[in-house]
């Protein structure tokens, strides 16, 4: 007797419904509208289904936020979404965290599912914080299928430590090597789905990255016995394949697809085996978006969409990006702006911040809350670190890694920066001090002047540089900055602190003093 077993997951949502962008409300497929009539088509043809959530659901877009920040009164929009369309299980992402304990775990109460991560313990324990690590569903025709959810341990390395407070972090792959012989033995099929991504390659097992234990699914493969299906995700990538007989997928981010994996079995008596396993990315960009999703949706877009549009102020000059790569290259005045956003919170002079993606415009002449949100799209909050010369000079040299130098002599972006993702979000450009990038050098000796005063930096001085949260706790490989004494702690979001720099004034002023250049010989000539 032949049956098969239908796995769909969902991962890296961040919060988006609705098929729009919101930085202009324009069109795009994308969203878990879309994402949910697929889902509801291809279920609707099957039995024994599986619908499960990798994780990073609750944050990422305007929506998400304002429900957390401003108007809490309702169930969560995107559990609202997925209780409706019935999900079996969630994993824990490391985003989940960003609106602290209290809001995860009213999120968590709100779902009539459940929300697993078997890594993620209270700490000085074994015991999973967010109770059940695993679940196991029996189908009609009597096959059991185990599910355990694990999560990146990497989270403390850019969560604010107050919303993982009393929590630990175990290593992902120990932790399934003790669940996963237990779970086989109650199971059919064992699943692991896990928030976290590829370390190496797929087809060569060649390092694709640091290996700092923030990726592990390829060493989950290689080294967990008895894992049938590994459900991934965090690097936002469209991944399907097979890694030691482990069938692996991921499927993006934003509910463009929905990764799908069939595990046929055959049964004889009590027993079944797996004989077959496929996994599929499917689209959605042929799907019109679930009427049911809008209409559960809406009454939170309506509010959304009003406070967006509140204005805040106005711009004196010009602080529109017109291209994210020069922006990155010659100092503009808004990455000036939020580095002076930064220094008047946190009342030091230097501060470091970054351009996150490419999607960032800057600000035209009037600035709503819709201008913050899709400019800075991480709920940061800042630190104020004492760091010595030799730091600030180590992590000038990181940001500069993120550039390469083509056949023409123009720069463009070193692939270490943007494969398997891009990570525009790790090049920092500072205020406060003067620097000079010179490209036409190795990579770690292209910093070729660096100032405070106008004097030089001294390696065994002390300074206080205003961060982000991320990028303080060492994140995005900036390890000189971990565990470096914090000397002033601003637990305030910034996209309030951006609002509120601008109501306060009224007009801001686009200025640039251009304390730091990029210097490539083709590049200057042109």
């Amino acid at each position: 007797m032949e049956q098969s077993i239908h796995i769909y997951v969902t991962s890296d949502i961040h919060g988006y419904v609705l098929p729009l962008t919101y930085a202009n409300n324009e069109k795009a497929d994308i969203g878990l509208a879309k994402t949910a009539a697929l889902i509801k088509e291809n279920m609707s043809n099957h039995l024994n289904t599986f619908l499960i959530d990798n994780g990073d659901l609750i944050q990422g877009t305007p929506l998400t936020y304002y429900h957390a920040k401003a108007d809490q009164s309702d169930v969560n929009p995107m559990v609202h979404v997925l209780n409706e369309l019935n999900y079996d299980a969630a994993i824990i992402g490391n985003h989940e965290f960003n609106y602290g304990l209290p809001y995860l775990y009213k999120t968590i109460k709100e779902s009539r599912f459940p929300w697993l991560s078997a890594n993620i313990v209270h700490q000085g324990t074994e015991k999973p914080v967010f109770g059940q690590p695993y679940v196991i569903k029996t189908f009609e025709c009597g096959i059991k299928v185990a599910l355990l959810g694990l999560t990146t341990q990497y989270v403390p390395n850019w969560e604010n430590p107050d919303h993982i407070k009393g929590l630990s972090f175990l290593d992902a792959v120990e932790t399934a090597k003790k669940w996963v012989p237990y779970l086989r033995s109650k199971s059919d099929v064992m699943i692991v789905s896990y928030h976290g991504g590829f370390e190496r390659a797929l087809r060569t097992g060649k390092p694709t990255e640091s290996l700092t234990k923030e990726n592990q699914a390829y060493q989950l493969c290689m080294e967990v016995e008895g894992i049938d299906v590994l459900l991934t995700g965090h690097q936002h990538r469209m991944l399907e394949g097979e890694v030691n007989g482990v069938t692996v997928i991921m499927p993006g981010t934003q509910g463009t697809e929905l990764g799908y994996v069939e595990v046929k079995v055959h049964g004889e008596g009590d027993s079944w085996k797996v004989k077959n396993k496929e996994a599929k990315l499917l689209s959605v960009s042929d799907y019109e978006p679930d009427q049911q999703v809008l209409d559960l949706i809406q009454p939170y877009e309506r509010q959304t969409q009003k406070w967006l549009d509140q204005p805040l102020g106005q711009v004196d000059g010009d602080m529109t990006i017109i291209d994210p790569m020069l922006a990155r290259l010659l100092d503009h005045p808004f990455i000036e702006f939020i580095n002076k956003v930064q220094m008047d919170a946190a009342g030091v002079d230097i501060s470091s911040t970054a351009l996150f993606d490419d999607h960032s415009k800057g600000f035209s002449k009037h600035i709503t809350m819709r201008d913050i949100v899709s400019n800075y799209v991480y709920p940061n909050t800042l630190k104020v670190i004492e760091i010595t010369g030799r730091d600030m000079k180590e992590a000038l040299e990181r940001s500069a890694s993120y550039f390469s130098v083509n056949e023409a002599g123009d720069p463009v972006i070193n692939p270490a920066f943007s494969i398997p993702k891009p990570q525009h979000y790790n090049y920092d450009m500072w205020e406060g001090i003067d620097y000079t990038i010179d490209l036409s050098k190795s990579i770690g000796h292209r910093i070729v002047t660096l100032q405070y005063k106008g004097k030089p930096i001294e390696y065994d001085s002390l300074y206080k540089v205003v961060m982000n949260n991320y990028r303080a706790g060492g994140g995005g490989d900036y390890p000189m900055f971990k565990g470096k004494r914090v000397v002033k702690d601003i637990p305030i979001d910034m996209s309030e602190l951006m609002a509120n720099y601008i109501l306060n004034r009224g007009t801001i002023q686009a200025t640039c003093d251009h304390n730091w250049r990029v210097q490539v010989s083709s590049f200057l000539k042109k």
